[in-house]
């Protein structure tokens, strides 16, 4: 059962700000604004209660399952004829941290967000975590039916061309790696992991010729790889 205990049911500034927020993001009222409120507080900022640190780990957790299922029907459907390969790629591309902390970014998702702001790492990650953590509250609060609409809705049809996403070539590793070889440069990533509370990121440094280029992120090392080749694509006007 969820735990409201820790949350105060008075309605506060903050609580009105969140709520506002949702009706603008998700096109209704919370029932059940504790959800919400957990969804918002990053373990950077969260208060220790009876041993455990509430934050929105477990929400992300939960949004980012909830959020590929949804993204993944929507594709199956619109794409019927379309292999296992091309719907994976293309949900990817819609669901990868660099985009969703864009479209947490256009959405307003920054304005509600609660997070230990000297740490500069976390601003190239935290609003997108936030967002799957939003869909996390919404599929606890709404169920997944009303979930996967707000998904679809406010999420893909407003803020995604799919023909330019399915268009689109998104792995930059591959396009560098083929230009260093055209070149006859020497390519590498350099990859360093570290801990932001229970989360883990890693950082990969692309090195040409034994210089550094695109430093990118993410929450695997491939990620991290494609992020730090497509800022050397653009580095390097590739």
């Amino acid at each position: 059962m969820w735990n409201l205990l820790t949350f105060p049911k008075s309605s506060t500034k903050e609580d009105k700000k969140i709520i506002a927020a949702i009706k603008t993001i998700a096109g209704f009222t919370p029932s059940n604004l504790a959800i919400y409120r957990l969804a918002t507080i990053h373990s950077s900022k969260a208060k220790e209660v009876a041993g455990f640190r509430e934050s929105n780990e477990r929400l992300e957790y939960l949004g980012d399952a909830i959020l590929g299922a949804a993204v993944a029907d929507y594709l199956f459907k619109k794409y019927p004829f379309k292999d296992e390969g091309f719907l994976t790629e293309i949900r990817s591309r819609i669901v990868n941290r660099e985009s969703l902390n864009n479209l947490a970014k256009k959405i307003g998702v920054a304005s509600i967000v609660q997070y230990d702001s000297r740490n500069t790492q976390l601003q190239k990650v935290i609003l997108g975590n936030t967002l799957e953590a939003l869909v996390g509250a919404i599929y606890l609060d709404k169920g997944y039916l009303r979930c996967k609409k707000f998904v679809i809705d406010k999420l893909i049809q407003p803020h995604f061309d799919l023909e330019v996403v399915v268009s689109s070539d998104s792995n930059h590793k591959s396009k560098i790696i083929e230009w260093a070889q055209r070149n006859s440069k020497e390519i590498k990533f350099e990859i360093t992991e570290r801990r932001q509370g229970r989360q883990r990121e890693f950082s990969a440094q692309t090195v040409i010729d034994g210089q550094a280029f695109g430093l990118g992120f993410g929450l695997t090392k491939k990620k991290a790889e494609q992020d730090a080749a497509e800022k050397t694509c653009v580095m390097l006007n590739i």
